[in-house]
């Protein structure tokens, strides 16, 4: 099994089978424990309910609300290939406080869509929130096809509703899948009454999807801080992306000088011949090195003082237009302000509204950010500590955000 897991957001309209298909996924992996299924079961027995995989969420839910066992900001469910990580909230505005401000990153994305009701609005929502983070490996679930006898008919008219759907908002679908969640159908194994559906299983979609192997893409280390050891100048931090060795050439931006790295250490370990993503170090460099530094091995995305991003505004009073704030990124800070906000969305109200002068409280906006130094940066969905930040104002985090 792959030791890395893979972070995926389900989506869906309510009542389109969300709840059953999570449900599903634990049952059909075997990583819902035999004591938990005999607990659901007896419950429903006792309230004089059919069993559903729905109530197996329900009382995952039951439990976040109480503080105990399992909290549905992070379910887990396994196949062989590797481990799957939902990402969840009760509501866009956890869910998109948590992406935003860095606390998790989706790597795919399961839509849901009810055969019986095709794209709704609130599906549209979710495109847009897809988009907005940066999510590209989609698959459409189209649930409920036991209710129109696994039409062909049917589901052709839906798949065609769903790409022109995510197309709207630049994205594509990899997979459309006609699925009964609540029968099981081409979730973990073939249907067998959908014989003219040629395509994966759920779980077979899943397992084709690639984590973000960072890495593997080009060194970033973000210079944390600078120590004096034993006479010499010790730069510290930890590596984003890639690999640090010693005598590798880099560059340092955003003032794109050359050095060469001379040594890596670490606490406690003799003769490191390499550090990896996420090992924090020290390293010794033929160059003075300051905090806030990039050193890289490939170019960042973006060398500049302008940053095109969607925030997610954290405090309670409105921003306004020109308000100066301090923009930090990794290990870089600069003076900024927002000149232009293309657009806001309410994830409580699911409106969008476009080319304002304000940001609400608990509102995403895709905002222009004009800075007065240059710094480097990454796009979030590449490199994402390279691609989210935080704005500060008054010293306090006002809003996080993600570069797009």
């Amino acid at each position: 099994m792959d030791e890395r897991s893979l972070h995926i957001v389900i989506v869906g309209h309510v009542d389109h089978g969300k709840s059953t298909l999570v449900g599903r996924l634990f049952h059909d992996t075997g990583s819902l424990p035999a004591e938990k299924m005999n607990e659901i079961r007896r419950a429903c027995e006792e309230l004089g309910k059919p069993f559903e995989f729905a109530y197996i969420m329900d009382n995952f839910e039951e439990e976040r609300k109480k503080g105990i066992t399992i909290d549905i900001a992070h379910t887990f469910f396994a196949t062989p290939k590797r481990r799957y990580v939902i990402i969840d909230a009760p509501g866009h505005k956890e869910f998109l406080k948590n992406m935003v401000s860095g606390t998790s990153q989706a790597e795919a994305a399961l839509l849901l869509v009810d055969i019986s009701q095709g794209i709704q609005e609130q599906t549209l929502r979710h495109c847009f929130v897809l988009s907005l983070l940066g999510v590209r490996q989609i698959a459409v679930i189209v649930n409920k096809m036991d209710l129109v006898g696994y039409s062909k008919e049917r589901f052709d008219a839906v798949s065609r509703d769903a790409i022109a759907a995510l197309a709207r908002f630049n994205l594509a679908p990899a997979y459309i899948i006609p699925i009964s969640a609540s029968a099981g159908e081409n979730v973990a194994a073939k249907s067998p009454i959908s014989s003219w559906y040629e395509g994966p299983t759920v779980l077979e979609a899943l397992d084709s999807f690639e984590p973000l192997k960072v890495e593997e893409k080009g060194l970033r280390f973000p210079v944390q801080d600078v120590y004096e050891v034993s006479g010499k100048s010790v730069p510290v931090g930890r590596v984003e992306a890639g690999r640090l060795k010693p005598g590798q050439e880099v560059v340092v931006y955003p003032g794109k000088t050359k050095t060469r790295i001379t040594c890596v250490m670490k606490f406690m370990e003799e003769g490191m011949t390499e550090a990896g993503t996420g090992e924090c170090v020290g390293i010794t460099a033929e160059a003075a090195l300051k905090r806030g530094d990039i050193l890289a091995d490939t170019e960042p995305a973006f060398i500049t003082s302008s940053v095109r991003a969607n925030i997610f505004w954290m405090v309670d009073q409105d921003y306004r237009l020109g308000l100066p704030m301090v923009f930090k990124c990794a290990t870089q800070e600069a003076i900024g302000r927002i000149d232009k906000i293309y657009k806001r969305f309410d994830p409580a109200t699911e409106k969008t509204e476009d080319d304002l002068t304000v940001i609400k409280p608990a509102e995403v906006a895709e905002v222009e950010i004009t800075l007065d130094g240059m710094v480097a940066i990454d796009s979030f969905s590449e490199i994402p500590e390279l691609g989210r930040f935080v704005l500060e104002h008054a010293g306090t985090p006002v809003a996080g955000g993600i570069i797009i």
